[in-house]
């Protein structure tokens, strides 16, 4: 072996040693993903329906996708946060505000989309139109605080609960509102509170894959491996037989927890792949592709990582690191 190959040995062992020796979890999954459905006045999905997303926080992103044959939509790979949602086709439009979840495929409210005037279509058999009235006013204000509720939770989570919680109590039985309220527990760091509310919303809904998708999350912080990788296989299989094709973002969780168990870098890799099969745009996928690479001594495919997650986060939070690795092994 030459001079220049002993060299390179060395500084792949000293990264790798590194890297091993690392004994804090991660808990760098500042991604999450949305689906949902865009529906028009009568419930009816509107396929075709250009939905835009526009992030509310300190940069400036916005996110453009189309809705398939059932009026559905899916998106992976967007920062954490609130998000102003705009649907729109031909002179039908809309607007909501939706919250992006750490490692969650986040199911939106439907958003109806109407004309610019529209007039009052509501089934008024059995009912006076007071009783219409009052009960249209009563939803649509209930479905007005939950949105916001939901969109506060990340800057005020505490009055986002206290909304949450309310609201709860008058829609029995309703599990998004037990898995939004764990969020907020969450936010506020009763770990706890936020676990019992999960597990209350898959009472409600067992079908529900953000419940187990936000469990895994929280299992994968306490450490609790085996039980955040269950979750977030039952999460990832609910989605898998879903029209969206399952989440990537909960795939790459997975990867995650491999990760943080030690010794299952190769395990690793192969749901951080798996992520980038389904979105090849997922940039912290392509970053912990390369530092499993770097484990496995899978030199070529280090740098294949790094360097595409460089040219999809040149400012990203692990810029420096795979840049210093990469002037190492080049």
């Amino acid at each position: 072996m030459n001079r220049q190959s002993l060299c390179r040995v060395w500084i792949v062992g000293m990264i790798t040693l590194g890297i091993l020796a690392s004994a804090s979890p991660v808990v760098a999954q500042a991604i999450g993903s949305l689906r949902g459905k865009i529906v028009n006045e009568l419930g009816e999905p509107v396929p075709e329906a250009e939905v835009v997303f526009t992030y509310l926080g300190d940069l400036e992103i916005t996110v453009t996708v189309k809705t398939n044959d059932k009026g559905e939509f899916a998106r992976a790979g967007l920062r954490t946060g609130s998000w102003r949602m705009d649907a729109s086709k031909g002179d039908l439009s809309g607007t909501q505000n939706v919250s992006v979840n750490i490692a969650a495929m986040t199911p939106t409210d439907d958003l109806v989309i109407k004309p610019p005037v529209t007039g009052t279509r509501t089934d008024t058999s059995g009912m006076s139109d007071e009783d219409i009235k009052k009960k249209n006013a009563l939803m649509e204000a209930m479905q007005v605080e939950f949105n916001a509720a939901v969109a506060g939770t990340d800057t005020d989570p505490a009055a986002s609960l206290a909304v949450l919680i309310r609201i709860a109590a008058e829609v029995p039985d309703c599990a998004l509102c037990s898995a939004k309220i764990g969020n907020a527990h969450m936010k506020l760091g009763d770990e706890a509170a936020a676990e019992a509310s999960y597990k209350q919303a898959i009472v409600f809904d067992p079908e529900l894959a953000d419940s187990y998708s936000a469990l895994a999350t929280l299992y994968n912080q306490q450490q609790k491996f085996e039980d955040a990788m269950a979750m977030s296989q039952k999460a990832n299989a609910l989605l898998g037989t879903s029209t969206t094709g399952g989440d990537p973002a909960n795939v790459f969780n997975q990867g995650i927890i491999f990760w943080n168990q030690g010794g299952k870098a190769a395990e690793a890799k192969a749901e951080f792949e798996r992520a980038l099969t389904m979105d090849p745009t997922m940039a912290e996928a392509h970053y912990w592709f390369g530092m499993a690479s770097i484990n496995l001594g899978q030199i070529p495919d280090a740098v294949k990582g790094f360097e595409a997650y460089l040219k999809l986060a040149p400012t990203g939070e692990f810029a420096k690191m795979a840049t210093d690795i990469l002037k190492q092994i080049k």
